[in-house]
């Protein structure tokens, strides 16, 4: 390990950003029980923030887990654990997070954790790995990694993991977060959910084309969500992000997005965050 690098890095800290989806069809699913999607990422500069030490032994370990959470079921340890395995790496790794955004949220938190944590290590541990090994294996992590790992906006189809760059309005967004925690596992598998949208082209998403098509269902079995939309619809048009729960309408400037929170109910957590199409995480 070069020191110089090492103690170059120990105080740094790692952003995992929050991701919007502006909207979310399912057009099949395959035999293996994957959704065919379309969608397109944006992300916002809110984020997770982790830190790492180096090891020099092969421990992985996470200093402040999460609450109900198996350390070893962390997406971050579990990140950690298969590129050391891939790469045969003898080094170790303490892992901590200031976490900020919620579980169960749609935001991508614990994908956006995992991303973070395999850019992050593949430098620390000096194992200089390309972006395509650490899309690979941060597929395996889950379908929303990959976007984090390439850190640009995107138009995004398969499962989520085919990805062609996209330019979008860095807009401001209010983000209200109601008290839900919405199992991606759930909706996905809800026999009302619609997995036969027609294909839509980037063209079309651009003149105001598609919806969420998890929105209904979420918003049935989780009334938090549907007064949440109900109330930021007041201001401009809300959306749920992924498969919820949070919600998010874009404006015009940032101190209409801070007039909007102020007014917010206080059932609902929230925040501001302005749209990148370059993840905080490398710019």
């Amino acid at each position: 390990m070069d020191k110089f690098l090492q103690n170059d890095q120990l105080n740094k800290t790692w952003l995992a950003p929050a991701k919007i989806n502006h909207f979310l069809h399912i057009i099949g699913q395959r035999e293996d029980g994957y959704h065919e999607l379309q969608t397109v990422f944006q992300f916002l500069d809110y984020a997770d923030e982790l830190r790492f030490k180096v090891l020099d032994h092969n421990e992985i370990s996470h200093s402040n887990p999460l609450p109900g959470v198996n350390p070893e079921d962390d997406l971050t340890v579990r990140a950690a654990r298969l590129l050391q395995q891939y790469a045969n790496c003898p080094l170790g790794v303490q892992i901590s997070i200031t976490k900020r955004l919620p579980i169960g949220g749609g935001l991508g938190g614990g994908s956006s954790d995992a991303a973070t944590t395999l850019v992050a290590l593949n430098q620390l541990w000096q194992l200089n790995l390309d972006m395509s090994a650490l899309v690979k294996l941060g597929v395996q992590l889950g379908a929303d990694v990959p976007i984090f790992i390439h850190g640009v906006a995107a138009w995004a189809e398969g499962v989520g993991e085919e990805l062609s760059a996209i330019q979008l309005d860095e807009s401001w967004f209010v983000v209200l977060i109601p008290a839900a925690s919405v199992s991606t596992a759930e909706i996905f598998s809800h026999p009302d959910l619609k997995r036969d949208c027609s294909p839509i082209s980037i063209s079309h998403f651009l003149s105001g084309q598609g919806d969420n098509v998890c929105e209904t269902i979420v918003r049935k079995l989780y009334p938090e969500v549907d007064q949440a939309i109900r109330w930021l619809d007041q201001f401009s048009p809300s959306r749920m992000t992924g498969t919820g729960a949070c919600v998010f309408a874009a404006v015009k400037s940032e101190q209409q997005a801070r007039h909007i929170l102020s007014k917010k109910p206080e059932q609902f957590e929230g925040f501001i965050a302005q749209g990148r199409n370059i993840s905080p995480l490398y710019s």
